[in-house]
């Protein structure tokens, strides 16, 4: 299911135990744009340093209730690696996290989630993690807080076309599949939705995100509204406006390589 990165936050996070606090922000990678941790804001229970949460961790989301699960206990996310709130996630912590928790590394592998076959999902079978070889194609993420990011401004091949509002989170595999891209500066009321995958380059320094289509090839694309149904079709109607591949089929093309 899709989910908005500003609906989930302040989402319930329930622990086997316990509440833990609520949804604050994402951490994504800037390579394959996924989320690779929650931030979770624990209110008088933590305090003083950043409390993470990475998918491998995660249940379900209960869009009723508004709460997501989580298979931890709060003494196992207690006793787990300090963060301070003012330092960013180094390669050094994330490599103390994960030994902690015993999960793989996500970077270990060209996929999403590493080298595991069944690409995009989470593998969460450690009989599987220990079959799997390791990948020589390892990366070097550099990770990116959602709340940052939104406002960036979106240049097309030829202008400003508005600005990040938010983003579309999959919660089968949490990647970010949309951008949800503010026009109003440009065109009054309308919002559209923008794909990772064609994304050109992005400065972030001057929070800019440049993208390889015009201007008028995205004011004739759907529009995207807050009643808006991000089925299938609609997707399917989106990457075919574009020209694009929808990334289910390279996703499937991939699994099937990786079998």
């Amino acid at each position: 299911m899709f989910y908005k990165a500003k609906t989930l936050k302040g989402y319930k996070l329930h622990s086997l135990d316990g509440d833990i606090g609520k949804v604050e922000e994402f951490y994504f990678d800037d390579q394959h744009w996924t989320i690779r941790y929650l931030v979770v804001d624990t209110g008088n229970w933590l305090t003083g340093r950043l409390v993470l949460i990475s998918p491998y961790a995660l249940v379900a989301v209960n869009k009723e209730e508004q709460f997501i699960t989580v298979n931890l206990t709060k003494k196992q996310i207690e006793d787990s690696p300090s963060l301070d709130s003012d330092k960013p996630v180094s390669r050094q912590f994330e490599e103390k996290y994960y030994g902690y928790y015993g999960w793989p590394l996500y970077w270990d592998g060209p996929f999403m989630w590493g080298s595991y076959p069944s690409y995009p999902y989470i593998v969460r079978d450690p009989e599987i993690w220990k079959r799997s070889s390791q990948d020589e194609k390892k990366w070097d993420p550099n990770l990116r807080s959602t709340h940052a990011v939104m406002g960036h401004h979106i240049q097309a091949t030829d202008g400003d076309i508005g600005h990040v509002e938010d983003f579309v989170i999959d919660d089968e595999t949490w990647a970010i599949r949309y951008l949800i891209i503010n026009t109003q500066n440009w065109w009054p009321g309308k919002k559209v939705l923008i794909s990772p995958q064609w994304i050109e380059s992005i400065d972030w320094y001057d929070s800019t995100v440049f993208i390889n289509l015009s201007c008028e090839a995205i004011k004739q694309s759907p529009e995207y509204t807050e009643e808006s149904q991000l089925t299938r079709d609609y997707e399917t109607g989106l990457h075919r406006h574009y020209d694009r591949q929808g990334y289910w089929v390279d996703e499937s093309a991939a699994k099937k390589h990786s079998l």
